[in-house]
C-alpha cells in the first residue's frame, strides 16, 4: 500500500505508528461498511445474511504478538499439520446484488484477532493454572465467536435495523453448544453437523410431579441413516450456485433434539450429493453430501439452503485478501498494530467491494489479457479486475495520455518530441 501511494523510498515508521495504541478506530471503519451493505442491497428483505468462519496467517517470527503453533486446514486429511501463525474470526455479510436467488458477495464487517492462550510453565502455582483455566475457556474459539454474533446483533439495533432477522451460516466448529445456547434474540443460525450425531424427537409427555423436565423423547437414525432411508422423501429446489440457478435435492425433519442445544427445537437439513463431471467425457462424480441444522423452522427452505450456500464467498474473500491484498504480510510485532494492521486491510479490502457495486463495473475498461487467457465473456467481476481498473486509472493519469484513445492520440502527435514513451505503457502492461 505503501509503495502503490509512491511512498516506498520514504521513511515509513509514521505509517506504521498509525497503527500503535488508540489512534485508529477499526471499529468505525467496519461500522461504515456495515451500514452501506444493508442499505446497498439490491433486494430489501426481512432477513440480513451473515457468514462467520476463521483463517489463519501464516508468520515466522517467534517474538510476534499473538502468535503460536496452529493446526493447518490445508494439511493431509490422514495427520495434522501445524504451523506458526496468528488465529483471525472473520464476519462476512452477504451484499445481494441482483435478487434473492442470484449472485452476491461476502463483505467483511469484522475481523476479531483470536490468539491462542499460552500455556503456563510446569513450575506454575495452583493459581495461574487456574487462570489458564479460566482464560482458555474464555478465549477458545467458539466463546469469541459468539460474542462476535451477540456485538453484530447489537450494532444493528443500535443502526435502527432491530426489526430484521439475522441469519448466520457457519461451519461444523461453530455449530455447538457454545455458540447454540448463547444465541441473542432475533438471531437465528444454520450450520453444519457431523453425519453420525445423535439426535432426538421431541418428549412425547412430561411426567407429573416434582423433577426435571423431559428435554428429549426417543432416538431418531443418524444424519447418515436418514439420507439413506427410504422413509423420509426427497423434496427439490432451486437455489443460485456456482453461476446459475441449480436444483438441488434436499430432506427435511423438523422438531429436533440435539445434546448441544438443550430445549431448543431445530430442523435437520440434508442436501443429497450433487453430480458432476470434470469434463463432458469423464465418468460421473459426486461432491459430499451436506447435513445442516437450522434455529429457525418456519422460515422458507429455499431462503435457508440460499443462505448457506452463500457461504463459500467468505471462503473466496479469505483467497483475495490474502494472495491480492496482502493481509497478513505486513512486518509488524507490537500488540496493537498486529491486531488492527490485519484488519485495516480487511476493512479497506470490504470498502473497495463496495465501491465497485456502486459504480456497478458490468464491462469494465481494463488492460487486454494475454493470449493464452480464456476470452469467455466473464459473469463476474473479480477482485483482480477491480484492481486492475484502478490501476489504468492511476496509470493513464500519470502519464497524461486518454487510455480510451491511447493509439489514436499517438498518431496525432506527429512531433517526435512530444511522442509519449511508449515505455511507459510497456511497463505498466508487465506490471499487470
Amino acid at each position: 500500500m505503501l509503495t502503490a501511494n509512491g511512498n516506498q523510498f520514504s521513511d515509513w515508521s509514521a505509517a506504521y505508528r498509525i497503527f500503535k495504541g488508540e489512534r485508529m478506530d477499526i471499529d468505525k471503519l467496519f461500522s461504515t461498511v456495515r451500514k452501506e451493505v444493508i442499505v446497498q442491497n439490491k433486494v430489501q428483505l426481512d432477513y440480513i445474511y451473515a457468514h462467520m468462519d476463521d483463517t489463519l496467517l501464516r508468520k515466522r517470527g517467534k517474538k510476534i504478538s499473538g502468535t503460536g503453533w496452529l493446526r493447518d486446514p490445508l494439511g493431509p486429511s490422514f495427520c495434522n499439520n501445524f504451523i506458526w501463525g496468528q488465529r483471525f474470526v472473520q464476519v462476512s455479510l452477504s451484499l445481494i446484488e441482483k435478487d434473492t436467488f442470484g449472485p452476491s458477495r461476502a463483505i467483511p464487517i469484522d475481523f476479531k484477532h483470536c490468539p491462542p492462550t499460552r500455556k503456563p510453565s510446569k513450575n506454575a502455582t495452583e493459581s495461574e493454572i487456574a487462570l489458564y483455566r479460566e482464560r482458555q475457556k474464555k478465549e477458545k474459539m467458539s466463546e469469541v465467536g459468539v460474542q462476535r454474533i451477540i456485538a453484530l446483533r447489537k450494532n444493528l439495533n443500535g443502526d435502527g435495523f432491530d426489526s430484521k432477522k439475522l441469519i448466520v451460516s457457519v461451519d461444523g466448529s461453530y455449530t455447538n453448544g457454545t455458540v447454540l445456547k448463547k444465541l441473542p434474540d432475533n438471531v437465528d443460525l444454520i450450520g453444519r453437523i457431523r453425519k453420525d450425531s445423535k439426535i432426538y424427537s421431541l418428549p412425547a409427555s412430561q411426567q407429573s410431579g416434582r423433577g426435571r423436565k423431559r428435554y428429549y423423547g426417543a432416538e431418531l437414525p443418524t444424519p447418515e441413516q436418514i439420507r439413506q432411508s427410504d422413509d423420509y422423501s426427497y423434496q427439490s429446489i432451486d437455489a443460485w450456485a456456482a453461476g446459475k440457478m441449480r436444483t438441488f435435492q434436499v430432506k427435511i425433519v423438523k422438531n429436533v433434539r440435539w445434546r448441544k442445544s438443550g430445549n431448543r427445537n431445530l430442523m435437520l437439513i440434508i442436501i443429497k450429493p450433487v453430480a458432476y463431471r470434470l469434463t463432458k467425457r469423464s465418468k460421473l462424480l459426486y461432491r459430499d453430501p451436506a447435513y445442516l441444522i437450522s434455529t429457525n423452522q418456519e422460515i422458507d427452505i429455499k431462503l435457508l439452503v440460499q443462505a448457506y450456500i452463500r457461504r463459500w464467498e467468505i471462503e473466496v474473500g479469505f483467497r483475495d485478501q490474502k494472495s491480492l491484498m496482502g493481509c497478513g504480510q505486513a512486518q509488524i510485532r507490537e500488540k496493537s498494530a498486529v491486531e488492527k494492521v490485519p484488519a485495516f486491510i480487511s476493512a479497506c479490502y470490504a470498502m473497495m467491494l463496495l465501491a465497485s457495486h456502486k459504480v456497478d463495473l458490468e464491462n469494465p475498461q481494463v488492460l487486454p489479457g494475454p493470449k493464452w487467457y480464456s476470452n469467455f465473456k466473464k459473469k463476474r467481476t473479480t477482485t483482480g479486475d477491480i484492481i486492475n481498473r484502478c490501476k489504468v486509472e492511476k496509470w493513464t493519469e500519470s502519464i497524461q495520455i486518454n487510455y480510451s484513445d491511447f493509439v489514436n492520440i499517438e498518431q496525432k502527435l506527429a512531433k517526435s518530441g512530444k511522442l509519449a514513451n511508449p515505455v511507459f505503457s510497456s511497463l505498466f502492461y508487465a506490471r499487470n
